[in-house]
């Protein structure tokens, strides 16, 4: 599988394609199609807030999550998406890195309007360097980076200018040790059309 490296320090790649065809596409309609998708309201500067995409919280039973004043409580794993798991642990492993994830945030994207705001993955369940992997189907979208306000300089994130991941449909996008710590990422919208489901593989520590 070709890699991209965007970012050596803190380290941040790309993997495509990570599945073929036609497993791919075959997986983004099973998802589309069997799972129960929810668009929950989020308090945000105290005001409720309908999310602009929807999504589903899935893990392991003990995998709480708290986000934006709202604690979720995972459904059951997908057969489809506890194979992914598997796969994406075996496509870290040959890149030398251990991953014992038990959970996955997906998000359902109908079209370019819909959108995920500027943040990092730096909740306290996540441990303080997570390791997140992010598989992503359907529409090619970019995800944008920015250094993190107020973060200190680590590697090449401490002097990076705001820079684009371009996302394919069935690539693998990894954010290892550091980068939530020093970067914060944002799916802004854009005038692309199309369906895209993102998969994004952790490990939420109980407390």
């Amino acid at each position: 599988m070709p890699t991209e490296i965007l970012l050596p320090d803190p380290p941040l790649w790309l993997t495509a394609p990570l599945l073929g065809e036609p497993h791919a596409s075959r997986l983004l309609h099973t998802l589309d199609a069997e799972l129960a998708w929810q668009r929950p309201t989020l308090r945000l500067y105290g005001r409720e807030h309908l999310i602009p995409r929807a999504q589903v919280w899935m893990g392991d039973p003990e995998a709480h999550y708290r986000y934006s004043g709202r604690d979720f409580r995972p459904d059951p794993w997908h057969p489809a998406v506890a194979e992914l798991r598997d796969r994406v642990i075996a496509a870290l492993a040959d890149h030398g890195m251990q991953a014992g994830f038990n959970s996955v945030l997906l998000n359902r994207y109908a079209g370019g309007e819909e959108r995920m705001g500027w943040h990092s993955d730096d909740e306290p369940e996540l441990g303080r360097e997570p390791l997140i992997a992010a598989v992503s189907l359907g529409a090619e979208r970019p995800l944008r980076f920015r250094r993190k306000p107020g973060a200190a300089p680590a590697g090449d994130a401490g002097a990076a200018a705001p820079f684009n991941a371009w996302l394919p449909h069935d690539s693998l996008l990894v954010m290892g040790p550091g980068v939530q710590r020093t970067l914060q990422h944002a799916l802004l919208p854009r005038r692309i059309p199309g369906l895209r489901i993102s998969l994004t593989f952790r490990r939420v520590h109980p407390g």
